[in-house]
């Protein structure tokens, strides 16, 4: 059985690192949507605060929310701990203080990650090199879960990253969804137009664009992107081929009652909260109530694993 300590690194290290991945990925989604979009449009930024969690820290520090502004917020704010920078920080010295269970090509990507975004923050935020700066951390990000994959013995350590991984992704996809429908309260009236561009911006913000149209032909509209956002099993970001991969996790790891219960909480919720994508009010209401679950999870896990275990 693993130590407490080493449980709660590895839980943290992958949850951190997805953030940033994630994080990382919608700012640079949302530039491009940006760019294609009218100019005269004038989209706000704001949705975007919703990604963090982290909104009463942005009110205390900032008056508008200008794109500057809320970029510089969730990739490079030492303030924001769910930022790019601070995240990878933040794995990173989780995966420093349990080096022996990672492959040491592992631990070195993951360091180098840091030193770059440590010395590249401001370019993250400047839209003409922010494309290039997100896209390495998405990149590098990518190929840690690369080398993890194909080294790592599959033990409890390895279920422990894993577990981790999915539980933080599953809460970023509710995030992108969620973001949408706060864009969609926000949109001005003759952005509805472009509706199309806007949901291909969500999927390309999972990276889901190439698999939704292997999986669906017509049309890009909401209900079916969120469909398959949510519901899609074989899709590796959706919330239920998280949930799923949640549940192998867990089976080779001690049983825990506790968070098994949490699962199957989770797993009702999305059953009992499925929403027309095209209705902004009750998507976000039903995102949210996904969220709760999952924070519930996540309490049970470290209830069970490392203070349990301690």
């Amino acid at each position: 059985m693993l130590l407490s300590r080493v449980a709660e690194q590895l839980f943290w290290g992958a949850r951190y690192l997805e953030r940033a991945e994630c994080t990382a990925r919608i700012v640079r989604t949302f530039t491009e949507v940006i760019v294609d979009l009218p100019r005269g449009l004038n989209l706000s930024w704001e949705p975007l605060l919703a990604i963090s969690g982290n909104r009463d820290i942005y009110d205390t520090a900032h008056a508008r929310t200008g794109e500057s502004d809320v970029v510089r917020f969730l990739v490079s704010d030492p303030l924001n701990s769910s930022s790019v920078m601070r995240a990878i920080a933040a794995s990173r010295e989780n995966m420093r203080t349990v080096r022996e269970v990672y492959p040491r090509e592992g631990w070195q990507v993951a360091n180098d990650l840091y030193l770059y975004t440590q010395a590249n923050g401001e370019a993250g935020v400047d839209r003409r090199s922010r494309n290039r700066v997100l896209s390495r951390v998405i990149a590098e990000s990518q190929r840690i879960d690369g080398v993890l994959t194909s080294t790592m013995s599959r033990d409890e350590a390895y279920e422990m990253w894993r577990l981790g991984q999915s539980i933080e992704r599953a809460d970023m996809t509710t995030r992108v969804v969620g973001v949408r429908a706060a864009a969609l309260l926000a949109l001005p009236p003759e952005a509805e137009d472009h509706d199309e561009v806007q949901w291909m911006g969500v999927l390309r913000s999972v990276s889901a664009m190439q698999m939704f149209q292997r999986s669906h032909r017509g049309p890009i509209d909401g209900d079916s992107v969120v469909r398959f956002l949510v519901n899609d099993a074989s899709f590796p970001r959706s919330v239920n081929a998280c949930l799923a991969r949640i549940r192998r996790a867990l089976d080779l790891l001690p049983p825990r009652k506790a968070v098994l219960a949490a699962v199957d909480e989770l797993d009702a919720a999305l059953g009992a909260h499925w929403v027309d994508g095209d209705d902004a009010l009750a998507l976000d209401a039903a995102m949210d109530a996904i969220q709760v679950r999952l924070i519930t999870l996540s309490a049970a896990v470290f209830d069970e694993f490392v203070a349990g275990s301690a």
